[in-house]
């Protein structure tokens, strides 16, 4: 199963990272007053970009938070024709599986600003955790590499899938530091303590999901609702994309409500309900508004409360990774009237949301978006068994079975 990390790191942050502070305090994280983080610094000018709508309309915010330059923003919008049992139907759908060269998808516009965080840390590793097929995982190593850092990426076991072994293969020749996560509470202590101690390690929570990564997508709201004033495509009623570890979700409602676009996002449930749950969900957009009007006090106080997202957990069928009837079919559909390249752990199954609900009569003349979260940037390693299996934990050779 996934691993309910997050509060293990922060119970246990003062044995993880040599200041222990900046785990444990919003407040002390939030301060910083290095002059590189000044408007006249060149290292400021990454966020001056056309496509950085929350830098534009809010530059004490991105004054104080920064990013790295590594997603090629805006993504596209393209519309094309579904059939339905109403009929005919064309949807938007917003391509952020092309957001990167290096790997595509929903998580390089948190690593925009995770990673230029562990720079301004000083750290030289950054840590991450996942199951073996993690997309997160794997994004967070190849771009953490593009910048100079080393990656170690804790990984637990999931069910079997067609793309784990070329995963793993390519964090192998990645050069990412692969370590089995698991057991009991004891055993993960010691891992963390014999991986991540004493090594400069930066820790990004699973999906890169924390109120910092969510911010990636209140941008992506704003892009959003720029797109559809340059009359790109119309107003959404309904916004499909899949919900695992929520910052996605969290922050598109965000950045939707602060650009007062009435599109309610629907985040279908991917995972294990210790992971994504309406409660955890509630919190994570609360903390992402909260702490963007500490940064910035013209982000509005009640921005939260604007929020327009429902929680889907009807399509999450036997589990995490698991599929079902409706998910394959969804991806064949996707393949065959779209042209869409999708996957049965996330995507099949937001799409799978927008077939159905397209299906009844309620919602026949919604007009509805679907965000494309999986990356489809080509892989340049192989499914077969590596030749040299000294890097990969024991555990993990039979997916190559």
């Amino acid at each position: 199963m996934a691993v309910a990390y997050a509060i293990e790191l922060s119970r246990n942050s003062r044995e993880l990272q040599s200041n222990s502070r900046e785990l444990q305090s919003n407040s002390r994280e939030l301060q910083s007053n290095s002059p590189e983080l000044q408007s006249n610094s060149p290292k400021f000018a990454n966020i001056r970009k056309m496509s950085d709508h929350l830098a534009r309309a809010y530059p004490r915010l991105a004054e104080r938070l920064p990013k790295t330059h590594l997603a090629d923003l805006p993504t596209p919008v393209v519309e094309e024709t579904l059939r339905t049992a109403n009929g005919q139907r064309k949807i938007s759908i917003k391509r952020d599986d092309v957001t990167g060269k290096i790997y595509g998808g929903n998580k390089v516009r948190k690593l925009e600003y995770l990673l230029r965080r562990a720079r301004d840390r000083n750290a030289q590793r950054i840590a991450t955790f996942g199951t073996v097929a993690s997309n997160h995982a794997l994004a967070t190593s190849l771009y953490a590499k593009s910048l100079g850092f080393e990656c170690t990426c804790l990984l637990s076991n999931q069910v079997r899938t067609a793309s784990v072994p070329r995963v793993l293969n390519m964090h192998l020749e990645n050069g990412t530091e692969l370590v089995r996560w698991g057991g009991d509470y004891a055993n993960r202590i010691r891992t963390l303590r014999t991986h991540l101690w004493n090594r400069q390690t930066w820790v990004i929570p699973a999906g890169g999901s924390c109120w910092l990564g969510a911010v990636g997508f209140v941008n992506a709201g704003l892009e959003l609702a720029h797109q559809i004033t340059a009359g790109e495509l119309g107003v959404p009623d309904r916004l499909y994309v899949a919900n695992g570890t929520m910052a996605t979700a969290a922050g598109l409602a965000l950045g939707l409500a602060l650009a007062d676009v009435p599109t309610e996002v629907q985040a279908v449930r991917v995972t294990e309900d210790f992971v994504a749950n309406p409660d955890a969900m509630r919190r994570l957009t609360v903390k992402t508004a909260m702490l963007m009007n500490h940064l910035d006090s013209s982000i509005p106080s009640d921005l939260a409360d604007r929020a327009r997202y429902r929680f889907r957990d009807e399509f999450l069928g036997d589990g995490y990774a698991r599929t079902n009837e409706a998910t394959d079919r969804a991806v064949r559909v996707a393949q065959d009237d779209l042209g869409l390249a999708l996957e049965t752990t996330y995507t099949g199954k937001a799409m799978a949301a927008l077939l159905h609900d397209l299906d009844q009569a309620a919602h026949a003349r919604d007009s509805v978006l679907f965000w494309n979260t999986y990356n489809s940037r080509s892989l340049p390693a192989g499914s077969e068994r590596p030749g040299d299996v000294s890097r990969l934990p024991e555990e993990f050779l039979r997916y190559f079975d």
